[in-house]
């Protein structure tokens, strides 16, 4: 009831039209004199607080958080550990995949600073380089801790190091085994509401633009730096057999039946270029609209984007959207606050960032005014529909509205990939199943493809301007009805 009386505050726009500040307020927590956070981290301690890492190695308490950032202050919990990338509470302890391990701290004796850290596993080598990063860890399905590794970038002073690129499923026993390969800079994971992990990973080499993927068994996702550990035992599934070098995305699940195409491309500069932390709205329309959508933070336009998803055919695929520009720096992670304000850890790390502080911390709130934006696009057999956050003056918008295009990309080794195999698209008929929605047919409908679709000119019944008016929804299959 709370969120739908805040979802009828009249929305004063701003004079030029609307822009995202109108509906989600950025409040910066600052650091202290001599503090970097460059946060990799984000957690909530059981009374609310939150925690985080950084890429430094310390750990924060962060004080009054959610105020207006005047009074915020942070106290150091724990210090010395070796580029924690992620933090997770459970059950009494708090656990961070460092480089070279899982470990898990807590403070026994109550005064906010760890007492005890012990490691849980670390069974991979590291090579030397500076790349070697790892993130997580999450829950998986299976109940177990799920991490992500990052492949090397140059030198390995050390030699060439095992299970590079893969995803690990560990134990609260330390046991592990590995789950999927083919990763290449997989800077973010997250468990979903139903509790299947995604990633998100970085344009590159054999990975033709940055997308976000699920993750299951025996998956393969591409890229063939770390497959030779597929040789040894503790690999139980079959071993990927080195990736043709120059195929569209859609053909190669023909000759590599454990390829995995992704859930949702991000093109590449259109929605960011590094895609890294991700959560789900579950805060019950305390954010606004997005209920059960999926916000992904990208370190190089200092962003965050919406991404909404559908199992078709047994595959996890989606659109994505804008959400909300000009953080401070290159956005790390994303995490709930106890308000339901979303958190945001942010660094530049000298990769450069539109964002031009070096780091920082920052909350996004929604101010309880409705935008107007395509809330979710979804696949039909001949076509899309889409349904807004209101309903829409109907007269301005038809089958001239829609600007769409299709393309994919190629798996090669060079670095990224073009928008490969471009089309036209063109929107046939449009429907109104009612005041909230459209279905459109189009031609062609490509399985396998990026659907890039903007729209002109559409109004709300009250008159106000779309927010966002793109969207780039990946059809990796079509449905059969």
């Amino acid at each position: 009831m709370i969120a739908l009386l805040l979802a009828l505050v009249p929305t004063a726009l701003s004079e030029d039209g609307p822009v995202e500040n109108d509906f989600y307020e950025v409040i910066s927590l600052p650091a202290g004199k001599d503090q970097i956070l460059e946060v990799g981290g984000i957690a909530l301690l059981p009374d609310g607080r939150p925690l985080i890492c950084t890429r430094r190695g310390e750990v924060f308490i962060v004080n009054n958080a959610y105020g207006d950032g005047s009074d915020v202050s942070y106290k150091l919990w724990a210090e010395g550990l070796h580029e924690p990338l992620g933090l997770l509470v459970h059950e009494g302890w708090i656990y961070c995949v460092q480089r070279g391990e899982l470990s898990r701290m807590r403070d026994v004796d109550g005064d906010d600073m760890m007492d005890e850290l012990e490691t849980i596993c670390d069974a991979w080598p590291i090579s030397g380089n500076y790349h070697e990063y790892n993130f997580g860890p999450r829950i998986g399905p299976d109940g177990r801790m799920w991490i992500t590794m990052n492949k090397p970038f140059g030198g390995e002073p050390f030699g060439r190091a095992d299970w590079r690129g893969y995803t690990f499923s560990i134990g609260f026993d330390g046991s592990w085994k590995p789950i999927a390969c083919g990763l290449r800079s997989p800077a973010g994971i997250q468990n979903s509401p139903a509790g299947e992990i995604f990633y998100t990973d970085n344009q590159g080499e054999w990975c033709g633009a940055s997308k976000l993927s699920h993750v299951e068994p025996g998956d393969f996702h591409g890229h063939p730096w770390g497959t030779f550990s597929c040789e040894r035992k503790e690999w139980t599934y079959p071993i990927p057999p080195q990736p043709p070098d120059g195929r569209l995305m859609p053909e190669v699940p023909a000759e590599i039946p454990t390829f995995k195409l992704p859930a949702v491309w991000f093109p590449y500069d259109k929605m960011g270029k590094s895609p890294s932390g991700l959560v789900w709205d579950e805060t019950e329309g305390a954010f606004g609209p997005f209920g059960g959508q999926l916000f992904v933070g990208d370190q190089h336009h200092a962003w965050v984007m919406r991404t909404s998803l559908e199992k078709v055919d047994g595959h996890w695929q989606g659109a994505c959207y804008p959400f909300r520009g000009q953080l401070a720096s290159g956005v790390i992670r994303v995490a709930w606050g106890a308000d339901s304000t979303l958190l945001v850890g942010m660094s530049e790390r000298g990769w450069g960032s539109k964002g031009l502080a070096q780091q920082g911390l920052q909350r996004i709130r929604w101010r309880g005014r409705m935008p107007f934006e395509i809330k979710t696009v979804t696949a039909t057999p001949e076509g899309f529909e889409l349904i807004f956050t209101q309903p829409v003056k109907r007269e301005t918008l038809d089958k001239d509205s829609f600007r769409m295009e299709s393309y994919t990309y190629e798996l090669h080794a060079s670095y990224g990939s073009a928008e490969m195999d471009k089309q036209d698209v063109r929107v046939e008929s449009i429907a109104f199943p009612d005041a909230i929605s459209c279905r459109i047919k189009v031609t062609p409908l490509r399985a396998g493809y990026v659907h890039e679709m903007h729209l002109s000119g559409v109004l709300s019944n009250g008159g106000a301007q779309l927010l966002h008016p793109e969207a780039y929804y990946t059809l990796i299959k079509i449905p059969a009805q």
